[in-house]
């Protein structure tokens, strides 16, 4: 039984904030599918919590939001175990960069990884699943870019990669991931990963982001990523 209830009766506009954000996504998320002859509830939200506590996204989950994204393992560990305690049917989805030493608590706290990006990590991945008997569904990240400072295998390779990643290491390869260069138009990315998905046979699309999820989703995504949007500007490190 859930203890998050929504909070009732609210008398400020800044209280309903996260709800009428949620929606005002939703809405947008339904007229893109649709303006791309796509069904109802084709791209699924997930929403990027990362540097953001308990406060800012218990009333995403009140509102009824269940799918969440991470960049940091240990951040996850840190907040969401409280969280999906008070709450049934929360998934949460590892967006950010995985490091092998990290790869037993990512089985243990979520439920899908976005960011396969080599053999190293994929073969951890498989161990780890096999050894506690968790089977979890992986995207591969592509680097559509070619960006030397950004994680994911090249477009080239990326045939070989889901190959490997499927037959050999014997992951759940369920789609691919992309983060498209800041300074580009996304559309031809979003494009390129769609390419390399259909002939790969993965019917999963994780693309878009705040600025650009409709256009993702025109393009076939399947998850957009979206955290701006939602909760407002970021927290600064400290200093």
């Amino acid at each position: 039984m859930s203890r998050i209830e929504p909070t009732a009766p609210r008398a400020t506009h800044a209280a309903d904030e996260p709800a009428t954000r949620l929606a005002e996504i939703q809405a947008a998320i339904s007229q893109a599918c649709r303006d791309g002859g796509r069904a109802e509830g084709a791209a699924t939200l997930i929403a990027v919590s990362k540097t953001f506590g308990a406060p800012d996204i218990l009333p995403l989950i009140a509102a009824g939001q269940r799918v969440f994204g991470e960049n940091r393992v240990q951040e996850t560990r840190d907040k969401w175990p409280a969280l999906r305690a008070q709450q049934e049917g929360l998934q949460l989805h590892l967006i950010g960069p995985l490091q092998s030493n990290k790869v037993a608590d990512a089985v243990e706290l979520f439920d899908v990884i976005h960011t396969v990006d080599r053999p190293k990590i994929a073969y951890a991945l498989a161990q780890e699943m096999a050894r506690v008997g968790r089977r979890l569904p992986v995207f591969i990240q592509v680097n559509t870019g070619a960006e030397p400072q950004k994680a994911g295998v090249l477009p080239q390779e990326a045939d070989a990669f889901v190959a490997e990643c499927r037959d050999k290491a014997g992951l759940d390869v369920i789609g691919l991931m992309c983060i498209p260069p800041a300074e580009d138009v996304p559309a031809p990315h979003f494009a390129l990963l769609a390419e390399i998905a259909r002939r790969n046979g993965l019917a999963n699309l994780s693309m878009g982001m705040s600025a650009d999820f409709p256009v993702a989703i025109h393009q076939g995504a399947t998850h957009v990523r979206v955290g701006s949007a939602l909760f407002g500007t970021r927290p600064r490190p400290a200093a």
